[in-house]
């Protein structure tokens, strides 16, 4: 098998602070401890702290469940924790790679990543990493080895259309 070139994770701590749902979390969890410090209001505050501890461990877990990896002729997707599925995509068959990013995503560093190519994994739809710290730089990374797996190959890809006039 090929040598990873890079491996990585969805962000746990990049979508804490780079998404709404993240910054919900910890408003959760401040409004909670300070509900729990001020004392009047029973066991409240407490339970707000302990939903917002499970959405950060539910949240820490499914990152946890996902690894991509490049490879200079795949890009591999694990996924699982306990039932667990590895995907892999021949980066010649890859046609697009989109990033996009909030400017909360961009304040944390991450991103989303999207793919489309010919490849049975994406039938349903372009792949997304999202969460990605250093997505700029991965989605890069991605393209040029994507370029040099084509040439390798000598693949060419040719857009079909139909022509306006009949």
């Amino acid at each position: 098998m090929d040598a990873p070139l890079d491996t990585f994770r969805p962000s746990t701590i990049g979508w804490l602070i780079g998404t709404l749902a993240g910054w919900g979390t910890i408003l959760l969890a401040v409004i909670g401890v300070v509900g729990a410090v001020m004392g009047s209001y029973g066991m409240w505050p407490l339970v707000l702290v302990l939903v917002a501890l499970l959405i950060l461990a539910w949240k820490w877990l499914d990152n946890l469940a996902a690894c991509y990896e490049f490879t200079d002729e795949r890009l591999i997707i694990r996924r699982g924790i306990v039932m667990k599925s590895v995907d892999e995509i021949e980066l010649y068959r890859i046609k697009d790679v989109r990033i996009s990013f909030s400017l909360i995503n961009q304040l944390a560093g991450i991103g989303s990543i999207q793919i489309a190519s010919s490849d049975e994994t994406t039938r349903g739809g372009d792949l997304v990493l999202a969460g990605i710290a250093r997505a700029l730089d991965r989605r890069e990374a991605l393209r040029r080895l994507v370029d040099t797996a084509r040439r390798a190959r000598g693949v060419r890809e040719f857009d079909m259309h139909e022509d306006q006039n009949p």
